[in-house]
């Protein structure tokens, strides 16, 4: 099974990412993705997860600026990041959870200047 995210870079705040998560390798619906992140001396903490049926739950961190979305039948998933913030800076990681197994991508960075 493989994760591959993607979208991270450079942004200055005020501005926009979009990034990419798809699972493959498994023919296995995942019941629950998520995106985390971890900054520079900090614990890995949730950004956003998604159902397979599209319930969202989001940090309040980032409610009202992030939206996680998803195409279920292809296990991937997506999440809008709009006016970020230099706190947002951090490694942004996917998660996909399926029939009790967790499985994580190896991260892409984003970073916000101020």
């Amino acid at each position: 099974v493989q994760v591959v995210e993607s979208g991270g870079g450079l942004v200055q705040a005020g501005g926009s990412l979009r990034l990419s998560c798809a699972i493959s390798g498994t023919i296995v619906t995942m019941n629950h993705m998520g995106w985390y992140r971890q900054a520079p001396g900090k614990q890995r903490e949730l950004v956003a997860t998604i159902t397979s049926s599209g319930t969202t739950n989001y940090a309040d961190s980032v409610k009202g600026r992030f939206t996680i979305s998803r195409d279920a039948a292809k296990n991937t998933a997506y999440l809008q990041l709009n006016s970020l913030k230099p706190e947002d800076t951090a490694v942004y990681y996917c998660k996909g959870s399926g029939y009790g197994r967790d499985y994580w991508g190896q991260g892409t960075q984003v970073t916000v200047s101020s």
